[in-house]
């Protein structure tokens, strides 16, 4: 039966020092102390049951033992170096690929692509769009930014980024507007609703936090995705009803008007990044998506 390794922290003191041939120096260069160092070493030479160095004056020098020791530890750690400096040089250079709604894409995600590639210049981000399709646990997919509500899926690290918050929203080209904006949040209730057939709970929802009767709620026209709900109200087609960051900028440019603000939902947007592929990048993106959302906020 093969031996069992020494530990790593002991092997790593000894590739040092035999390659430094100096303890002080291999200690500055593993950021510990001399003692540490020497401690290693001697745990080292416990587990082998032989010598690595003898002392040489004020210095020390390798035994035979050392000298086959230096030699093997100098190739696998030297291979080793070089494996994880490739695989950095993969992750740095591989794009990272985030999927999103094609309605948050569209809405929220392209608009502030400029001033995300300044701030992450190094982050070669590439975006992937879909509809309930998009599953980060399968190859191709990095990380996904979805509006959910937990619990989290426990493969995933999730960053959150907002929480949900909805309300109406119509277009000063609406006929009704100036009554409406003028009304309580029930003269929604005589109205005919645009909704989307991808999220038929958002306006039962907001309803029912705003005491009214979803029940009583009258739908018009449906759409199959977000985006296409949102370009009917700008259109002045109806009253629509959207996460607020997907119609922030339709607010600030008075292209759409939320007179009833928006409400929290149990909701959140969410960074969803599966646990075998986290790394750096995916928090740094997460930053910086919280940023933006605490801004317009």
């Amino acid at each position: 039966m093969p031996q069992d390794l020494p530990p790593l922290n002991a092997l790593r003191a000894f590739e040092a020092t035999a390659r430094l041939n100096s303890v002080s120096q291999a200690a500055e260069q593993l950021h510990v102390t001399h003692g540490a160092v020497s401690r290693q070493i001697k745990v080292l030479e416990e587990h082998l049951g032989v010598a690595l160095f003898i002392k040489d004056g004020r210095g020390i020098k390798l035994t035979d033992a050392g000298v086959r020791l230096r030699d093997a530890s100098f190739d696998a750690f030297d291979r080793l170096r070089s494996v994880c400096a490739e695989l950095s040089r993969d992750v740095s250079d591989a794009p990272f690929v985030l999927g999103c709604s094609g309605s948050l894409l569209a809405r929220w995600f392209i608009p502030r692509l400029g001033r995300l590639k300044a701030d992450l210049p190094e982050l070669r981000l590439h975006l992937s769009a879909g509809e309930g399709d998009l599953d980060p646990r399968r190859p191709g997919l990095d990380a996904l930014l979805v509006y959910a509500e937990p619990p989290w899926p426990a493969d995933m690290q999730v960053h959150v980024l907002a929480e949900e918050r909805i309300g109406p929203v119509l277009s000063p080209h609406f006929p009704g507007f100036e009554r409406l904006c003028q009304a309580p949040a029930r003269a929604l209730l005589g109205e005919a609703l645009l909704h989307t057939t991808s999220r038929p709970q958002a306006w039962p929802t907001w309803a029912a936090q705003q005491g009214l009767d979803a029940s009583a709620l009258t739908f018009g026209q449906a759409f199959e995705h977000l985006y296409y709900l949102l370009e009917a109200a700008v259109a002045g087609l109806g009253v629509a009803i959207a996460p607020q960051p997907l119609v922030a900028d339709d607010l600030r440019g008075g292209r759409l008007a939320a007179p009833w603000g928006f409400s929290p939902t149990p909701a959140a947007l969410a960074l969803w990044v599966p646990r075998r592929a986290a790394d750096g990048r995916a928090e740094q993106l997460a930053q910086w998506l919280r940023r933006e959302l605490q801004a317009q906020a």
